[in-house]
């Protein structure tokens, strides 16, 4: 398992190997992909909270048993790999899929390690034969997120793109770190996004200056951004 910063093989920031039991394995990993991946809590009423990961970590644990029932264990050296990067996440085993797997990819299934595929079966890990592939097409497509991509060179890949960062501005946050009238702007440009400036100052009765102000503050922020050219454009969350 290696987690990469930035986009390529360069810098490796965080490395584990583990071994023992395969169901010790499948499940430290798990844990390992867990503690890498950023997750967002939604707490609506009073029931529990939900968490949104930046890819489902049902599609993680298909594409891990998949690599675990299908590696070609005749391969000296070669191993499992779990790679993250800022982007993306990949899971490659060694040995691409077996012809009639590849004729038939995603209706049919073969494992090269029959015995390996039925112990994960009776520990309910892996739902049935032949479903792995549509099931992570399922989630991520659920998800909002590109459907997995899979490559078939000598290691069979899933690579799983990251969900990209939204910021939300939250009650405490503002309540934080901006005063009354600067929280006037925010309201007035939530409800006419591209309002100028001029019409700021104007709309909450306050000189030209005064509004400029409250929307450096704003912008200095992260809270509010100017889009388009000086003359047209205007001001957004």
């Amino acid at each position: 398992c290696l987690r990469f910063k930035g986009l390529d093989k360069v810098y490796i920031i965080d490395d584990k190997t583990f071994g023992g039991p395969l169901y010790q394995q499948y499940l430290n990993t798990i844990s390992w992909i867990e503690s890498k991946l950023e997750v967002e809590y939604i707490i609506e009423g009073v029931g529990p909270r939900k968490e949104i990961w930046e890819i489902p970590l049902d599609a993680f644990k298909e594409a891990l048993c998949n690599a675990i029932c299908h590696r070609d264990l005749y391969e000296e050296g070669a191993t499992i790999m779990v790679e993250v990067y800022d982007d993306r996440v990949e899971i490659s085993n060694p040995g691409g899929l077996l012809p009639l797997v590849a004729e038939n990819f995603g209706a049919k299934s073969m494992s090269r390690n029959p015995l390996i595929f039925g112990l994960f079966t009776r520990m309910h890990i892996v739902e049935k034969v032949g479903s792995g592939v549509p099931r992570m097409r399922r989630l991520m497509k659920e998800a909002g997120l590109p459907e997995p991509e899979f490559e078939n060179k000598g290691f069979f890949t899933v690579r799983f793109m990251k969900r990209k960062p939204v910021y939300r501005v939250t009650d405490d946050t503002i309540n934080d770190t901006i005063n009354e009238y600067e929280r006037n702007i925010l309201s007035l440009i939530t409800s006419k996004p591209g309002i100028s400036a001029v019409q700021i100052a104007a709309d909450t009765d306050k000189s030209i200056i005064t509004a400029k102000r409250g929307i450096k503050t704003l912008v200095d922020g992260k809270l509010i951004e100017y889009r388009g050219s000086k003359k047209t454009g205007g001001y957004f969350l």
